[in-house]
C-alpha cells in the first residue's frame, strides 16, 4: 500500500486541479473503507491521493421542494439516523443502517459506495429503486447522470475517480418505499439479497410508478422492470402484490454461490422479501 503524495483539500476546485495535475495517476479518496483495502490488496496502484473529507459543502440532506437532494460525502450514519429520510425515503434510511459495522457506517460515504460499484451495495439499491440521478463534476464541466448509467460491472464504475467527482445524489421526495435485507447473520457480512421498492400511489389506490431495485443477482444491480410492469398503472391489492414479487423471482438471474446460496434458494428469498418490502411500502404510518 503505497503512494508518494497523500492531499486533503478544502474544495472540489482544489480537488480537481490536483487530480488534473497528476493525470490519471491520483484518485479521489473519501471514506475509503473500500478503497484502503484495494491499495492494499494491490487491487489498485495511485501516485497520489486526494481526500475530500474536509469539503463540509459535500455533506447535507435536505429537501428542496419534491426533490431530496444528498451530498455524496454524506455518511451512512447520517442518512440512517435523518428523519427527513425516514420519512421521505425510507428504503435509504433502512439501507444505510445495514451498511457494515458502526465504524464503517460512520466513515463510509455515500458517494464512494455508489463509485465503488458493488452489485449488492445497500445503499446503491435503495437509490436505484428511488430513482436517483448523480451529479459529477470535473475540470470539463458538470453532467447529471441517472444511477443505472454508473454501473458497468462488478466494480467497474463509469465515474472516473481519477479525473472525475461525485457531488451529489438527487431524486424525488414523493415515493412511498422500503428495503429488505436477508444475510447470515445481524453483523457486518455481504447480503445473501436485498430488495428495495419504491411506489408513487394516487389517492385512488391506484400505483402511477413502480421500482423495485434488487442486488445482488447481475453484474450489476438490478431493475426487476418486469415485476414493476404488474404493478403500473394498476390498483394496489395483495393479489397484484404476490404476482409481481413472483415475476421478479423470475425476471432475476442469480448464480449459485459459496457464499450467498444457490440460485434456486436465492430466487425464492427474492419473492419472500419483496412481498414483504411491498407490503411495507403500500402501509401509510
Amino acid at each position: 500500500m503505497h503512494w508518494e503524495a497523500y492531499h486533503c483539500v478544502e474544495s472540489i476546485e482544489e480537488a480537481l486541479q490536483l487530480l488534473d495535475e497528476y493525470a490519471g495517476a491520483s484518485r479521489v479518496i473519501a471514506g475509503g473503507t473500500d478503497l484502503v483495502i484495494q491499495l492494499k490488496n494491490h487491487q489498485r496502484r495511485v501516485k497520489a491521493l486526494v481526500s475530500l473529507s474536509s469539503i463540509k459543502a459535500l455533506r447535507y440532506i435536505e429537501q428542496d421542494g419534491e426533490t431530496i437532494r444528498i451530498g455524496a460525502l454524506s455518511t451512512h450514519n447520517e442518512l440512517a439516523k435523518s428523519d427527513l429520510l425516514m420519512e421521505k425515503a425510507k428504503a435509504l434510511s433502512l439501507a444505510a443502517r445495514a451498511v457494515g459495522s458502526p465504524q464503517i457506517r460512520n466513515i463510509g460515504t455515500v458517494g464512494g459506495n455508489i463509485v465503488n460499484a458493488q452489485p449488492a451495495a445497500d445503499t446503491a439499491i435503495a437509490l436505484l429503486a428511488l430513482g436517483a440521478k448523480a451529479k459529477i463534476v470535473s475540470s470539463t464541466g458538470e453532467r447529471v447522470e441517472v444511477l443505472e448509467n454508473l454501473f458497468k460491472g462488478i466494480g467497474e464504475s463509469s465515474v472516473n475517480p481519477a479525473k472525475e467527482i461525485v457531488t451529489e445524489f438527487i431524486f424525488p421526495a414523493f415515493f412511498r418505499s422500503a428495503f429488505q435485507r436477508l444475510a447470515l447473520r445481524k453483523a457486518f457480512t455481504l447480503p445473501i439479497i436485498n430488495v428495495a421498492v419504491a411506489l408513487l400511489i394516487d389517492q385512488k389506490n391506484i400505483c402511477r410508478e413502480a421500482r423495485i431495485a434488487i442486488g445482488p443477482v447481475s453484474t450489476v444491480p438490478f431493475r426487476a422492470k418486469k415485476a414493476e410492469a404488474i404493478l403500473n398503472n394498476e390498483i394496489i391489492s395483495e393479489k397484484k402484490l404476490v404476482l409481481a414479487a413472483a415475476e421478479a423471482m423470475r425476471e432475476i438471474n442469480p448464480r449459485d454461490s459459496l457464499l450467498r446460496g444457490s440460485a434456486m434458494y436465492r430466487r425464492a428469498m427474492v419473492k419472500v422479501l419483496l412481498e414483504r418490502a411491498l407490503r411495507d411500502a403500500v402501509v401509510v404510518k
